[in-house]
């Protein structure tokens, strides 16, 4: 079935506003609520599980997990998604106003800095990461938000949902798919582009709000140190590989096997580890009160 009728991109500026050549984005916006947002709720749940913690300390530990996520974020894009531009020019790592961001770059330096932090504390590694972990999803939301704001990360073509949608900026890549496709050449000639699933906001309701109410309530229902983290890796990794098959892969890796994306590789692993921590953690492996 081919629907007549596609949402329409709402072709929202990504710029708020303009101070002089100084610009304002969106998605800029999105990073610092996400900061905020878990400087202030972390600060009041830190009291609570991590104890005689200093001020200092929790403000470093949310400040370095901001730059952690920020850095490892762009080194995992470059590193996982984008490596053989990298090894071209290495000096792409730093261009990062041209975009490129990965999660799981990103929870790979959250991880390191709990582990760093973990260390000079002495406090268990899992409570850190338990306290981290239900803030990751409003970051996660909000991001996917800017994506769809920036009309960017736009979801694979779909002729048959009543939820696809008209992006502008996928033309290019249309142009491509189109050339041997004659429903694709139709639907060029009528729209312009290609209908596509709006896969930005699926991922915001699958790894923003749903996720972020499911790790809260399991952070209130169960205090057992590591099961939120865990879960978290878990619960993230199916979600992630399941909005996958609607999201465009990145067109320099395409798909494995015809098939497995990028990010469905790499949010395999996260499944595993977080269902052993999880089996550690029911049996009380890394139960240490610190």
């Amino acid at each position: 079935m081919i629907y007549n009728n596609y949402l329409h991109f709402p072709q929202i500026n990504p710029v708020i506003f303009s101070i002089g050549p100084i610009n304002f984005y969106w998605y800029g916006l999105m990073y610092a609520l996400s900061f905020f947002f878990a400087i202030y709720v972390g600060k009041k749940k830190s009291k609570k599980s991590l104890g005689v913690w200093k001020k200092e300390e929790i403000n470093n530990l949310f400040h370095m997990s901001f730059w952690g996520a920020i850095i490892g974020g762009r080194l995992g894009y470059v590193l996982f998604y984008n490596i053989q531009l990298f090894l071209n020019n290495p000096f792409y790592l730093f261009k990062i106003w041209e975009g490129g961001m990965s999660f799981h770059g990103g929870l790979i330096g959250v991880i390191v800095i709990a582990f760093y932090f973990s260390k000079n504390s002495n406090k268990s590694f899992l409570k850190i990461t338990d306290l981290i972990a239900p803030l990751i999803p409003f970051g996660l939301g909000a991001g996917r938000l800017g994506n769809f704001i920036n009309g960017e990360l736009w979801g694979r073509v779909s002729t048959s949902s009543c939820f696809s949608m008209l992006f502008p900026k996928s033309r290019e890549i249309d142009l491509i798919l189109a050339k041997n496709n004659i429903q694709y050449q139709i639907l060029l000639k009528n729209y312009g582009v290609l209908p596509r699933h709006p896969s930005q906001i699926y991922e915001f309701f699958l790894e923003g709000i749903l996720l972020f109410f499911i790790m809260n309530i399991i952070a209130k229902k169960y205090k057992k140190t590591g099961i939120t983290s865990g879960t978290f890796m878990i619960i993230y990794g199916i979600f992630r590989i399941f909005s996958e098959f609607f999201r465009e892969p990145d067109p320099q890796l395409g798909l494995f096997l015809k098939t497995i994306s990028m990010g469905q590789i790499l949010s395999l692993p996260m499944i595993f580890f977080g269902i052993f921590i999880l089996i550690y953690s029911l049996n009380g492996f890394f139960y240490k009160n610190k």
